[in-house]
């Protein structure tokens, strides 16, 4: 890191901010490698769908009622609704992460694509743009924001949505506006003086605002990019001051380190529970562990950004998503933690909350030595009849390190989740052949498929092979 004098003057966080925004200006899609191009295909099929998926439930359908906003020329994906680009940003990107179901990555510790890709796509559909451009955007969105939260290390109980991944949705637009060097260095570092300061017990909590933090991200970072179009955005390595000063800590060295040779959007991972990452592992233990015979307690021994997720009196979707308790019962019980889940009932399920209550999360030392490379987790169940078994897990499967998920198994997930099987084809379609679009508006805006009501509820893959492999029967600083 750095001292507090460097830090406050921001003179390595200029250069690096820099260094950031010609790397955007200059992305070239045919240089990329082609598994990355590949791999963000798989990305946009997965927060694509997953927004489609959420925008189905009630809250988010009676959120659209509320914003009364008129047509315009964005998609809300799964909708049937078009919407104005910055209105668009905001209802996709919270729709994205209400279910707990988007795709993350834990070196950057949080979720770079739901920073920025609602705002590219958003304004890719509104200024029909190239395919490549939009690839290209999408791709300057992620790799910017990951390493704005390498570089980021929060205070304790900070959450993560809202602040270091803004200046990732500024690089994306900023490319897809065809800005310059020092524009787009520009619009990064206005992004990065734009965040949100969220307390992580906000999620715990079930407060829905930790998913509004999220559509803040994108507007902000549409209006970051519109702010250096306009000439009026400068770069000062203000990062060093708002994610830095005031957040926590930053060093400005993690946003240039392997640029251009590093990809980080294929170290990233994807969600087949509908959860905080970090309960995970022990879901995926349980599906090993439980056999049908009485449980009488569990105990699940974690990392220390784990630990803190220990609460037992959820009253809400949000905060049983971040009970390790409640995930391991659901496990346990339903053999899956998806989207049904949460359906009405059985939250308050006896059973399930009693369960829950033999639940204990403890932090281990010897996971926690494992981070940022691994999240593991160890459970302990002992069963009624005094018998006693361990598994250990050690990433969520899915992870790109622990049996990483191929196109296959996302789609599967989709059509569990989503069952509307037109629009997961055209969705589908889209993620393999929009960087070669000579356009992308109508494609774009043919994702916001037809209105539909709730989508039936369908659970995770469990009992069938997953890409030919069977499923796996309070912090200083966190991530989803």
């Amino acid at each position: 890191m750095m001292d507090r004098h460097t830090t406050m003057s921001g003179t390595p966080a200029v250069a690096a901010t820099a260094g950031l925004g010609e790397w955007v200006s200059r992305l070239d899609l045919a240089a990329v490698p082609a598994a990355v191009v590949d791999r963000l295909g798989l990305v946009v099929l997965d927060v694509v769908g997953v927004a489609a998926v959420g925008a189905r439930t009630a809250d988010q359908t009676a959120l659209r009622r509320a914003w009364t906003a008129p047509t315009g020329p964005a998609p809300l994906f799964g909708t049937g609704e078009r919407a104005p680009i910055d209105t668009a940003a905001w209802l996709n990107a919270v729709a994205m992460a209400c279910l707990e179901l988007d795709e993350g990555n834990k070196y950057a510790k949080g979720h770079p694509a739901v920073h920025g890709f609602p705002a590219v796509l958003a304004l890719a559909a509104e200024r029909d743009s190239s395919g490549d451009d939009t690839a290209a955007a999408l791709l300057a969105a992620y790799e910017v924001a990951a390493r704005f939260g390498r570089a980021t290390g929060l205070r304790a109980g900070a959450h993560p949505h809202g602040n270091w991944g803004v200046a990732g949705a500024a690089a994306g637009c900023a490319r897809l506006l065809g800005l310059g060097p020092e524009a787009c260095a520009a619009a990064v570092d206005t992004g990065a003086g734009m965040p949100i300061a969220g307390h992580f017990d906000s999620a715990t909590t079930g407060n829905p605002v930790r998913d509004a933090w999220l559509g803040a991200a994108n507007t902000s970072g549409l209006a970051a990019a519109r702010m250096a179009s306009a000439g009026v955005a400068r770069n000062t390595g203000t990062a060093g001051l708002s994610l830095g000063a005031l957040l926590g800590e930053f060093d400005p060295h993690e946003l240039t380190a392997g640029l251009g040779t590093r990809w980080d959007i294929t170290a990233g991972y994807f969600k087949r529970h509908a959860s905080c990452s970090f309960t995970h592992p022990a879901a995926d233990a349980m599906f090993e562990l439980a056999d049908g015979r009485p449980i009488a307690e569990v105990q699940v021994e974690t990392h220390r950004l784990g630990a803190g997720l220990s609460g037992v009196d959820w009253d809400n979707r949000l905060s049983a998503m971040f009970s390790t308790p409640f995930v391991v019962a659901a496990a346990a019980l339903d053999g899956a933690v998806g989207p049904q889940t949460y359906a009405a009932g059985r939250l308050n399920d006896p059973g399930l909350r009693e369960l829950a209550r033999r639940v204990t999360v403890v932090a281990a030392d010897d996971l926690t030595a494992r981070l940022p490379a691994e999240r593991a987790t160890r459970v302990t169940v002992r069963y009624a009849d005094g018998d006693t078994r361990i598994a250990e897990v050690p990433n969520p499967v899915g992870d790109a390190d622990h049996r990483p998920f191929g196109r296959a198994a996302v789609t599967d997930l989709l059509r569990r989740w989503l069952g509307d099987d037109d629009l997961l084809d055209r969705l589908a379609l889209f993620s393999r052949e929009f960087a070669s679009l000579p356009r992308v508006g109508d494609a774009l805006r043919g994702l916001a498929g037809v209105p539909a009501g709730p989508a039936p509820g369908g659970g995770c893959p469990t009992g069938s092979a997953v890409d030919g492999a069977a499923p796996d029967g309070a912090a200083p600083e966190k991530e989803e």
